[in-house]
């Protein structure tokens, strides 16, 4: 394997979240599921402990909990540096990806090509996010508690319609009860054994001492918060300085900067809360065109929250100040980035050591492996969601033989062939482009 027992070189490691940041489609589920199979399974950087306990505090965190959690494993491999470097690597692409797409949705009004390619990468993401259910399913469903909790979870979004902070806090706190009250339904009754192999090519073992720039210091985070008090001011005085305190790109970052601290619940949920402000009060963009913005940010790499980088392209377009409609579109499209991106850092970088200090806390491993569980429930609701307007296109047609077809393929493709993510994804994209060119 590839750490073999061996610490793992900040360049191997820089190396590998460049390639990641480049094939991280699927949304969320797909993500998760793309660094699992990497850094537990084959690579075995960090172990399915560590994993889980990262994967769990992030998704108690408002914003892109995979690109959260590719900066939690960055910042556990190689300290703030590393953390930065997973962070930004992981979103760099999709930034300058969605840029590009941006420009062409807003000037063309449509690209037929790029979009065939999309719609034959739809199928591909639905076999991605069916994966990422079968593998952390085998793994964070360990008793039957831990299944009812998932099933519960998802029939409260699904038919009740329940906020995803409202189930995630429900299950933490369905898991701290059980274990004051009844411990021993949290625990399985046979502990699978592990991997061979697995205690001593592991990078990042469970049974490893804390490593210095994991504990926590209040020197180490003053200094963060101080930087990026600076890293968040320092742009904003800039653009109210050189284009007022009211232009559009002031107040983008303004929104944005607020809505990365108060919207949890992923992407949808953040869109949701944008749609209201940004259509409905602010009129930037029409409800048609935020809803093509989430159809882009959807299949191209990176976080589905990136959907908000379009949102404000297209307002910077619909709305041009001094610096025309391509100048203002793309300056309140990397500010919005910049604000939205910037607190997952914070979160990660001065709350994660403090959440490697309670790793082995019966109580909150308790509560997480129920926060686990619910993601089961809402990686479930989500796949449904893609599979539904991928199989129907819209409402009036039938459902999409093919598009079925291609799904089965590349679910079998990845499970149990094991191909490349980057492989499989490309065909889907080539037989995506071939159906538009056939008309088929």
């Amino acid at each position: 394997m590839a750490s073999n027992g061996r610490p793992v070189g900040f360049g191997e490691a820089l190396r590998y979240w460049a390639r990641l940041g480049c094939i991280s489609f699927g949304g969320p589920a797909g993500q998760i599921a793309i660094m699992h199979r990497d850094l537990v399974e084959d690579r075995r950087w960090i172990s399915e402990e560590r994993f889980l306990h990262a994967l769990g505090y992030c998704m108690l965190l408002p914003g892109p909990e995979a690109q959260q959690l590719a900066t939690y494993v960055g910042w556990l491999m190689h300290g703030t540096a590393g953390g930065i470097a997973a962070g930004t690597l992981f979103v760099l692409p999709s930034v300058l990806l969605l840029l590009a797409l941006s420009w062409a949705y807003a000037a063309w009004g449509g690209i037929a090509p790029v979009a065939a390619i999309f719609r034959g990468l739809q199928p591909v993401v639905v076999a991605l996010v069916a994966e990422a259910l079968q593998r952390i399913s085998k793994r964070a469903l360990r008793t039957p508690l831990h299944v009812a909790i998932a099933v519960a979870s998802f029939l409260a979004i699904r038919l009740a319609g329940v906020p995803f902070p409202v189930v995630v806090a429900a299950a933490a706190g369905a898991g701290l009860l059980l274990h004051r009250l009844r411990p021993d339904l949290l625990e399985p009754r046979a502990s699978a054994a592990p991997a061979a192999g697995s205690a001593t090519s592991t990078a990042l073992r469970d049974d490893d001492p804390p490593a210095p720039h994991t504990l926590p210091s209040r020197r180490r985070e003053a200094i963060l918060l101080a930087s990026f008090a600076a890293l968040w001011f320092v742009p904003y005085l800039a653009i109210a300085k050189g284009l007022g305190g009211d232009s559009l790109q002031a107040v983008a970052y303004r929104f944005f900067t607020q809505a990365a601290f108060v919207t949890f619940g992923g992407a949808y949920a953040v869109l949701a809360y944008v749609t209201r402000v940004a259509v409905e009060s602010l009129h930037w963009l029409s409800r048609e065109q935020a809803m093509a913005g989430l159809a882009l940010a959807e299949t191209t790499p990176g976080p589905l929250v990136m959907v908000l980088q379009f949102v404000a392209f297209v307002a910077g377009w619909n709305h041009p100040g001094s610096l025309g409609r391509t100048g203002t579109a793309i300056t309140t499209a990397l500010a919005t980035s910049w604000a939205t991106f910037l607190p997952c850092f914070l979160f990660i970088l001065v709350g994660a050591p403090y959440i490697e200090r309670l790793r082995g806390n019966r109580q909150l491993d308790a509560a997480l492996s129920c926060v686990t569980a619910s993601v089961v429930g809402v990686i479930l609701d989500l796949g449904l969601v893609f599979a539904t307007a991928m199989a129907w296109p819209t409402a009036d047609a039938g459902i999409d033989r093919v598009a079925c077809t291609i799904v089965i393929a590349a679910f079998l493709g990845l499970s149990r062939l094991h191909m490349p993510v980057p492989a499989v994804l490309a065909a889907g994209g080539a037989i995506g482009l071939v159906r538009w060119l056939s008309g088929w």
